[in-house]
């Protein structure tokens, strides 16, 4: 992937407009950040299903992710000063836990999914510490790239990840 490449995809999806709009919209998108005395050092986001019965945006995740609703972690950030003091973990449980609170249409989300480079080994070893398992491969767009991606889940109902009632 290209510079070039990531700077797009961050103009498009991580400017300050965008995150206007994702806090302007907390039925849709949720934020969570970590910050210190010196200020924002990470955050998640969190895309939620506007219908219960809402699959994941694309086709391949919505192949391997069965359980509905069906939220997305679609961003974790953290500062690499920050790397390995346990900040990621508590932002991750942290957006779990207010995934787990949301009702859709009268029913619990039941899965929270992920999408993580295929090489991030390190991510991936995190992931499963807070609980997520992989459920396949997905292709991600990343500017002019097609990037593959391990899918990773948590069932929040305390069924299998992935799969669903």
């Amino acid at each position: 992937m290209s510079q070039a490449d990531v700077q797009e995809f961050i103009a498009t999806h991580l400017s300050p407009e965008r995150f206007a709009e994702y806090l302007a919209d907390p039925d849709r998108y949720r934020v969570q950040v970590a910050e210190t005395a010196q200020g924002l050092v990470g955050y998640t986001l969190v895309v939620l299903p506007r219908t219960a019965q809402e699959a994941p945006y694309a086709a391949d995740v919505a192949a391997l992710v069965h359980a509905r609703p069906a939220a997305e972690l679609s961003k974790i950030y953290l500062l690499p000063r920050f790397h390995g003091s346990g900040v990621a973990r508590a932002l991750l449980e942290a957006a779990r836990a207010e995934v787990a609170d949301v009702v859709v249409d009268g029913r619990p989300v039941g899965v929270l999914w992920l999408g993580t480079n295929a090489t991030n080994r390190r991510a991936q070893a995190s992931y499963r510490k807070a609980g997520f398992a992989p459920v396949g491969r997905r292709r991600f767009q990343v500017g002019g790239s097609l990037e593959d991606d391990v899918v990773m889940a948590v069932d929040l109902t305390g069924g299998t990840a992935g799969h669903g009632r």
